[in-house]
């Protein structure tokens, strides 16, 4: 009998290789499975009074979850002496850990994956968020400039005061916040945490050397500005294992001052110790996570902030190639910007937050190339549990007044 195969031989070599990924094409963590590569970036929200996650955030993170989707949880306060912003939750004691496990379950309903971003801002804060009116902790005893301003619990914005330089001897107190945290999370029912080394928060105040001006082990070279960032991941990574742990880094961006002289050389350094670390540990990270310089102070797309678009290109393929593991691309991203990231490799997953905030259904949207929710820029940080908050509109809903 003759045979029904028609295919030509370029249909054959074309059936054999191997298809490329797309934005919506599954993706395999090492400890996760994805159904898709969009997801939902850590933004601050401030809507947890008393630090304490409630009924709404459950009500937001579920409407942004997807089966197989992966979330990351606002910013998520470590210590006492951690926020800088009102309203922010925390995860440091057991009233909010019991409190974050209704939200987590929330999100898991659907299918979801969860992951908590750990978070302390040093510096970043103002003597009314911390405990005692004292002075916020940071590696430098540098204010930021007066060119950022603070948002305060009334809604106006402040200058940032003189902080307290961290001693030497204090510094493996706050890596084992970061360690409590971590466990924390875990049995609030999170799937992993995020370690916050970015936007010119703690550790990020330890890696840049526009910061960092100490004289001690965790000052000066480029291995001693990365000890703590390192020493916190290992912590974290002993706690609960190096799958259910990412890191993220901006080492182009300047927010709040946090200004590098090198940040090619910086985001490399950091990439070579979390290889190393993975190696050391026979174990990859959950993911590598690294805000592209498009991110600025108020959320604007301002391309060429530290050089060309091509120069910030190069930084972001430079440390895709240099990283062993899953890398995670944020900062500006459009639908067409995250599929060409992905289509070319230089990301196997992108992260959205402003799109995310005014679309929850953002997934679905961007699988259709369907019209978006504006977002209102006015709402992000008011303590109102509906209005900017779960009040967008799905596909097929009517829009609401804001």
């Amino acid at each position: 009998m003759a045979s029904t195969d028609r295919s030509t031989p370029a249909e054959d070599q074309q059936q054999q290789q191997p298809q490329r990924p797309s934005l919506f094409s599954p993706y395999q963590m090492p400890r996760f499975r994805l159904a898709h590569r969009v997801v939902l970036a850590p933004m601050t929200r401030c809507r947890a009074p008393d630090a304490i996650p409630g009924p709404a955030l459950a009500e937001y993170y579920a409407q942004r979850s997807t089966e197989g989707g992966l979330l990351i949880s606002e910013g998520t306060i470590i210590s006492p002496s951690g926020p800088g912003f009102p309203r922010v939750p925390g995860i440091y004691n057991q009233e909010q850990t019991d409190a974050w496990r209704k939200v987590v379950d929330a999100v898991h309903a659907k299918g979801a994956i969860f992951f908590c971003q750990l978070w302390h801002v040093g510096r970043a804060s103002h003597q009314v968020y911390q405990p005692g009116g004292a002075a916020p902790i940071s590696s430098t005893d540098k204010p930021i400039s007066s060119r950022w301003r603070i948002l305060m619990p009334d809604g106006s914005y402040g200058k940032y005061p003189t902080p307290t330089r961290l001693a030497t001897s204090e510094i493996p107190e706050i890596v084992e916040q970061y360690r409590q945290a971590a466990i924390n999370a875990i049995k609030a029912g999170f799937d992993g945490i995020e370690i916050h080394g970015a936007h010119g928060y703690l550790i990020d105040q330890f890696l840049k050397d526009g910061i960092n001006e100490r004289t001690d082990e965790y000052g000066g070279s480029l291995s001693n500005r990365c000890r703590f960032l390192l020493e916190v991941t290992r912590a974290v990574v002993s706690a609960i294992g190096a799958d259910r742990v990412a890191v993220r880094v901006s080492p182009a961006i300047d927010h709040l001052d946090a200004y590098d002289s090198n940040p090619l050389q910086l985001g490399l350094a950091v990439v070579d110790r979390l290889n190393a670390l993975q190696q050391e540990v026979g174990r990859l990270l959950a993911y590598f996570h690294v805000t592209q310089p498009r991110y600025t102070a108020y959320g604007q797309t301002e391309s060429g902030q530290h050089g060309s678009a091509e120069e910030e290109s190069r930084l972001m393929r430079a440390l895709r190639g240099a990283y062993r593991g899953t890398f995670m691309c944020s900062g500006g991203y459009t639908r067409e910007l995250g599929v060409e990231a992905v289509e070319s490799g230089d990301a196997d997953l992108v992260s959205y937050g402003r799109l995310f905030i005014a679309n929850p259904d953002l997934v679905e949207r961007f699988r259709r190339d369907a019209p978006l929710n504006k977002y209102v820029r006015k709402t992000f940080y008011t303590p109102d549990p509906v209005v900017g908050y779960t009040d967008y509109p799905f596909l097929g809903q009517p829009k609401a007044r804001m």
